[in-house]
């Protein structure tokens, strides 16, 4: 990457601008611009695309978006020692990069970009999730976004990606797999990255389905995955006796055993669940 752009290695950048990585911003920098730019390649054919990332800190993953022919990339970072460093990557890439030294929890992309719109991002890991199940609740689907292509502890990972049955398995893996395909990319180690987390780390891909996997409503939905897991090995009529009158009659009716427990049911059955409750509201 270094021959292919021009700009100096990541341990120089940070060295010489002075970003040591905090932990209270959760950062955790990932200097290898070889495997900064396959995460970049994870996200498609980048060209007449605008890209959000959120977290660039010295710019590792924004130099990789950049080669691989983004059109567009808007780099939302909280930490304002990173932006001499972000600054040269913009230098380098005339009218390419916009950088905003701000929270990506409070600003609106889209007065920024233009769609087509991916995000691929190493996400802090205090508000990761947090971004993820906002990117997939949008007041209408589908989203501006195409793809997310986001790097998170790997145990958040695999939540997102899990199936019945699993231990893993919760409300992200419903959330994310009603509306996306969902697929882990690559997987990274510890000592990838600077300072090493106690973990490993995996990328996780996201494509947006035109239409949700089976039709519910989202806040009926959201609302039953919710209490069905909040209590788990708890069976649904007791986890769920909350949400609606006649739990037992309305779980049967969508073809669900009162005994069963939110593990062990898949997707399509929660959003018969769903669609059950609203037609008996």
């Amino acid at each position: 990457m270094n021959a292919i752009d021009g700009l100096p290695p990541l341990r120089d950048v940070i060295a010489t601008h002075g970003i040591a990585a905090k932990k209270q911003l959760g950062q955790n920098f990932l200097l290898d611009l070889n495997l900064t730019a396959k995460i970049a390649r994870a996200a498609g054919d980048l060209r007449g695309v605008d890209v959000l990332e959120v977290g660039p800190g010295p710019g590792g993953l924004t130099r990789g978006l950049l080669a691989e022919g983004a059109r567009h990339v808007l780099a939302v970072e909280k930490d304002a020692r990173c932006m001499a460093a972000l600054a040269e990557v913009a230098a380098h890439w005339p009218g390419r990069l916009e950088v905003l030294n701000d929270d990506a929890l409070v600003i609106d992309p889209l007065a920024y970009l233009t769609p087509p719109i991916r995000i691929v991002a190493n996400l802090p890991y205090n508000v990761g999730t947090e971004l993820l199940v906002r990117w997939l609740t949008p007041k209408t689907w589908p989203p501006v976004w195409e793809s997310l292509v986001l790097m998170f502890q790997k145990e958040v990972a695999e939540r997102i990606v899990a199936t019945p049955g699993s231990k893993a398995y919760g409300r992200l893996a419903l959330l994310a797999q009603w509306r996306c395909d969902a697929k882990i990319v690559m997987t990274l180690p510890p000592e990838a990255f600077t300072p090493a987390p106690k973990v490993h780390s995996a990328v996780v891909r996201l494509t947006a389905l035109p239409v949700p996997r089976f039709p519910a409503d989202p806040v009926i939905l959201n609302r039953v995955v919710a209490a069905g897991f909040n209590q788990r090995r708890k069976m649904l009529r007791a986890s769920l006796r909350g949400v609606a009158p006649h739990i037992e009659a309305r779980l049967e009716a969508a073809g669900i055993a009162p005994t069963a427990r939110a593990e062990e049911i898949g997707l399509e059955q929660f959003c018969a669940l769903a669609r059950e409750l609203a037609q008996n509201a």
